[in-house]
């Protein structure tokens, strides 16, 4: 399981020209998830998540959570994380779940967020989904579970 989280000012995903999802400032998580990711990594990963320290305090310092400052999470499935591209220029997405498994953990990435008392919202499991943001810092972390 791999993820790129993002400190947003703001971010929001299309669909077709509609609007789908729309947050203010916290974290916009682009999510992949392997082959054999279990249910156990998935909530390691998102109590992580959740309780990264990377909002500034009163001096300016990355010290507050997305939790501390009540701000807002959009998670994004995004199997393309999974590429592999050690042979050739074409990526390998074999090490990607299948769509039915992915989507079960997906969705429960967004329980699982919301049960850590932050508002979160998602895209379109497998849409052809246009994502934008506002990148805060930039502040844009790369984990691994």
């Amino acid at each position: 399981m791999k993820a790129v989280v993002q400190r947003a000012k703001r971010a929001s995903v299309t669909v077709d020209g509609q609007l789908i999802s729309s947050i203010g400032p916290g974290l916009l998580t682009l999510l992949g998830i392997a082959q054999g990711d279990s249910e156990e990594q998935l909530k390691k990963m998102i109590t992580k998540i959740c309780a990264l320290r990377i909002f500034p305090d009163a001096e300016g310092k990355m010290n507050l959570s997305v939790k501390d400052i009540q701000g807002e999470h959009l998670i994004v499935s995004q199997f393309t994380l999974l590429g592999d591209v050690s042979r050739g220029s074409r990526p390998s997405f074999v090490n990607a779940e299948k769509p039915d498994a992915a989507k079960v953990l997906y969705e429960k990435s967004l329980q699982l967020s919301r049960a850590e008392g932050v508002k979160t919202l998602g895209g379109v499991f497998g849409g052809d989904m246009k994502v934008d943001l506002l990148n805060d810092g930039p502040v844009t972390l790369i984990l691994e579970v």
